[in-house]
């Protein structure tokens, strides 16, 4: 294709602005809010994020813990799936330039990939006046910052149908398997009447209800099956706006798991209602990386770390009757990341007490030793640990994200973790559980089940939910 004009982001000036000075301070304000809110640790060997695409000051801070990532991996090539909110004809465009200029400098296109790309059936050109769109150009200063040497294709994303979406995944997955990172542009629930969605009332608890939907839509993205995302939608009608770039980038993921198991991290979350206090008009945010399992896990220094952190803290309570967390001394920043994860205690290879922490809430080098305070004395199936107590054994488990499966057959015995919600009833199994009385899956959901306080039945109710995890076990 011979290079086109470069084309000027009509953005710069009104969702941002031109000013390069103004832009960079508005940037730096929100890297730095990003970092407070979220913690300094990065999961490293990121493939692929959802981003949102408000303008910078509504949805700048949960973007910039998407490229904070992006900063770190320092991609040779991003491929970027937006889409145009006009409508565009069904199928993947380019658009027909050589390089977006900001106020901040080019963003340069990969030519040679657009081309190849381009000579697929799935993919084409369209001229850039007929698809420009903020989804994608919102991305371009962000990208001056973190990225300024880094080749970017980017990818309107219109209908497809599943088919056509697999092939294109087939071609993304390529990609990203030689270094491409990948980022699908979307905006979660568009709430309000001039969204035309009012499920609920701008009442006292709509910020919370508006977090529940989020969290049902990111669930089902952390499935990585389109298919259940996009009944997900359906079902709930939300206004999520980026579902063609989603589903695209959930399939390409599938391909990626034929190496490795992939899992999805909340970088964060925000909505414009909590910015503005008006939640009449709100619009959500979230940040997800998507990862392989290994970038969850912790080196010997770490593990080293948080075992004698667990042993310090026991053996302080049993010294001095004292109820506090040692924290780790040493390790890598690591031990900052925030991840769910249980402490078990055995006594002569006996059950002593287990707790843990599902939601990641708090750096592991803060839970590990809570965690370890709650095993020996908050375990209600088991007396509290004597302060004279000897003989005691600590098993550290960090837990992967969850992902939500559609069924049991998204379950591997001796490898997963699993979680089951159904109404009232909630019940968790560790990975080792299986391991260590050799059950079989079936098995190991009956003994799921009954935790939960329900019978095998709930497995046939259409409201019960699924989702496993992985676990890295420290003795």
């Amino acid at each position: 294709m011979p290079a086109a004009v470069s084309h000027y982001s009509p953005y710069a000036g009104s969702w941002y602005p031109d000013d390069p000075s103004e832009l960079r301070e508005l940037l730096e304000r929100v890297f730095t809010e990003s970092r407070e809110r979220t913690g300094p640790y990065l999961t490293p060997r990121a493939l692929a994020f959802v981003v949102p695409h408000a303008g910078i000051v509504y949805s700048g801070v949960v973007a910039a813990a998407v490229y904070r990532h992006i900063e770190q991996a320092a991609p040779r090539r991003i491929v970027l799936l937006g889409f145009c909110h006009r409508g565009a004809p069904p199928g993947l465009w380019i658009p027909r330039i050589d390089a977006y200029r900001t106020p901040l400098g080019e963003v340069v296109l990969d030519q040679a990939l657009a081309a190849e790309l381009a000579a697929r059936p799935e993919f084409g050109f369209l001229p850039e006046s007929s698809v420009c769109d903020h989804s994608i150009e919102i991305q371009l200063p962000f990208l001056c910052r973190v990225a300024p040497s880094t080749l970017l294709i980017p990818l309107y994303v219109s209908h497809l149908d599943p088919a056509v979406r697999d092939e294109a995944a087939k071609a993304l997955a390529e990609l990203a398997r030689d270094g491409a990172v990948l980022l699908a542009s979307s905006d979660f629930t568009h709430y309000g009447k001039s969204f035309h969605y009012e499920p609920f009332p701008a009442d006292a608890w709509v910020s919370d209800r508006l977090r529940d939907l989020d969290e049902s839509l990111m669930e089902a993205t952390g499935s990585l099956r389109p298919d259940l995302f996009l009944e997900t939608l359906r079902s709930t009608r939300a206004t999520l706006c980026g579902y063609e770039p989603i589903s695209l980038l959930l399939a390409t993921l599938r391909h990626l798991e034929d190496r490795e198991e992939i899992f999805q991290e909340t970088l964060d979350y925000q909505t414009s209602g909590e910015l503005t206090g008006d939640y009449r008009h709100s619009v959500s945010y979230a940040g997800l990386g998507y990862f392989p399992y290994s970038a969850f896990h912790l080196g010997h220094e770490d593990q080293a770390a948080l075992l004698e952190s667990a042993r310090r803290t026991l053996e302080h309570y049993q010294r001095t009757g004292e109820r506090r967390p040692i924290l780790p001394q040493g390790g890598t920043p690591a031990l900052e990341r925030r991840a769910a994860a249980f402490v078990t205690l055995h006594k002569q290879g006996q059950l002593r007490g287990c707790v843990g922490r599902r939601t990641a809430l708090e750096p592991l080098a803060r839970t590990v030793p809570e965690m370890t305070l709650a095993a020996a004395l908050d375990d209600t199936r088991f007396p509290p640990v004597g302060r004279e107590e000897t003989g005691l054994d600590i098993e550290i488990s960090v837990l992967s994200p969850f992902k939500r499966i559609a069924d049991r057959s998204g379950f591997r015995v001796n490898e997963h973790g699993a979680v089951l919600h159904s109404g009232v009833h909630h019940g968790l199994l560790l990975p080792q559980v299986a391991t260590e009385r050799n059950w079989t899956a079936d098995q190991f959901f009956e003994a799921l089940a009954r935790k939960a306080g329900a019978g095998s039945q709930v497995y046939r109710d259409p409201n019960t939910r699924l989702y496993v995890f992985r676990a890295q076990i420290i003795h």
